[in-house]
């Protein structure tokens, strides 16, 4: 996206305060984009140090917070661009296993939770220049693993919820296009020891482990916020319903 295309543009990304949705909002902000920035935890009103961010308190489990954080970002009714990013990553149960709160927070957060900000969110982006709604999947869509069970069908359910959203706000000039993120490493789930344990699984060091995929290139939280801010911008002007993947290459998913 060329700099300073965001000028005069409004954005809401859910999930802000660190990570993925962290990376995004420091991208948007500087495109010029003025960005509120949800999140569950009060960190997100320090996540980008910029007078063009701001910080709300939202559950996307909750109705009446999704919707609070919508009107914020929106005041004068009209929103520019949705980056749809929160949820909670769930692993380590195979589904004879699965329990059941497992896969219920999984949904309600993942799936039902993507639901509420669109669902809030598209009478705002009706009014919207260039309007868009991203996505952020998972690799888990394309290309599964076992114990994800919880994860994986609800991140191919927002996807699939995108296609539907696609379909219908196309004939308004809304956009909805879809990244899928693998094994982006400097974010807080994959501490050290994550990182040391899981590269032992493969035999690996740990920098081995980082660049495993196709491209030997490790996937940064930098690298989807720039394939965020491209499809906001007029290279995917006349897209909408891909679904792109930022993963270095993944044999399971080409």
């Amino acid at each position: 996206m060329v700099k300073g295309q965001g000028e005069g543009r409004s954005a809401l990304v859910t999930g802000a305060a660190a990570g993925i949705g962290r990376a995004i909002c420091a991208a948007l902000v500087a495109e010029g984009f003025r960005v509120t920035g949800a999140d569950l935890s009060d960190r997100v009103f320090q996540a980008v140090d910029s007078p063009l961010f701001r910080g709300v308190l939202c559950d996307v489990a909750r109705e009446d917070e999704v919707r609070a954080a919508v009107a914020a970002a929106a005041p004068g009714g009209t929103l520019d661009l949705v980056v749809c990013n929160a949820g909670i990553f769930t692993a380590g149960e195979r589904i004879e296993d699965l329990d059941d709160a497992t896969w219920e927070r999984s949904l309600a957060v993942n799936l039902t939770g993507t639901l509420r900000v669109m669902r809030a969110a598209i009478p705002a982006l009706r009014r919207g220049s260039n309007a868009s709604i991203v996505v952020v999947g998972s690799r888990n869509v394309a290309a599964p693993g076992p114990g994800a069970a919880a994860y994986s069908v609800a991140k191919a359910g927002i996807t699939q919820l995108a296609r539907v959203a696609a379909l219908e706000l196309a004939p308004e000039g809304v956009r909805v296009n879809v990244v899928h993120p693998d094994a982006v490493f400097d974010t807080e789930l994959w501490t050290e020891e994550v990182l040391s344990r899981s590269a032992a699984r493969y035999g690996l060091s740990v920098e081995e482990y980082k660049r495993k995929n196709l491209m030997k290139a490790e996937v940064r939280s930098a690298d989807v916020a720039a394939l965020v801010c491209a499809m906001a911008g007029p290279a995917f002007a006349r897209t909408t319903g891909a679904q792109v993947p930022v993963d270095g290459g993944n044999d399971r998913v080409i």
